[in-house]
């Protein structure tokens, strides 16, 4: 197992973290992150595209003229689409985008994800983020010293999540505060730089390790069937 250091919010090495194999030494899997991504932007889509049906359409139903006999082509309404002013056939109408994603593919992604940003030096483990006041400036300060990219994720515990934390970064230009247990794929791979708590990122592991046994164990439990077949 590999280490990485542990630092304070002024950059100075407070102690080392264990990262297990399983989670971080793993290949990129970038068609796993494509799919994680696709996912995440579907989801976002709002679908509120639609058009006028003829059954929408100003306009009286009456039928214009009779059937028969006038020479001309048969109508039964003004509203027809065939009409201009008509109502539109097939258009688009509300929807959502959001379909299912297998959470054994999201877990993969993530560790594809965490491993992407670790292999190019683009992750930093911090003992914690607490500072004196809730001020823009004091975490503006440490991510200066922190040498973080022009976007950053933080990424904090729920249990250690604090109102100085989201008061002071809120206002940050370009970083975003996202608890452990909601970080995405998408959000990792978003912004340039990722600084994790070690408590959101011990809790993050944990996380991940579980799913790896789970699907080992899964993994095993098929091929002793496909034996026993």
């Amino acid at each position: 197992m590999a280490n990485i250091n542990v630092v304070n919010l002024g950059g100075t090495k407070v102690g080392e973290f264990e990262l297990a194999d399983e989670v971080f030494a793993g290949e990129i899997n970038d068609a796993l992150l494509w799919e994680s991504v696709k996912h995440y932007r579907a989801a976002l889509r709002q679908g509120t595209a639609a058009t006028k049906t003829r059954k929408n359409v100003s306009g009286s139903g009456k039928k214009l003229w009779k059937q028969k006999g006038t020479g001309r082509a048969r109508i039964g309404s003004i509203r027809s689409p065939l009409w201009r002013s008509g109502g539109t056939v097939h258009g688009p109408q509300p929807r959502s985008y959001e379909y299912a994603f297998p959470k054994k593919k999201l877990m993969g992604a993530l560790r594809s994800a965490i491993a992407a940003k670790l292999a190019d030096g683009k992750l930093t483990i911090v003992d914690s983020f607490n500072v004196a006041e809730a001020k823009t400036k004091l975490y503006r300060t440490a991510l200066t010293k922190l040498e973080a990219g022009k976007t950053t994720l933080l990424v904090e515990s729920s249990q250690q999540l604090d109102e100085k934390l989201y008061l002071g970064s809120r206002n940050l230009d370009g970083v975003e505060l996202v608890l452990s247990s909601e970080v995405h794929p998408y959000d990792l791979l978003r912004y340039e730089h990722a600084i994790f708590s070690k408590a959101a990122i011990e809790a993050l592991q944990d996380t991940l390790k579980k799913s790896v046994s789970k699907r080992k164990h899964a993994e095993k439990a098929a091929a002793a069937e496909k034996e026993v077949a």
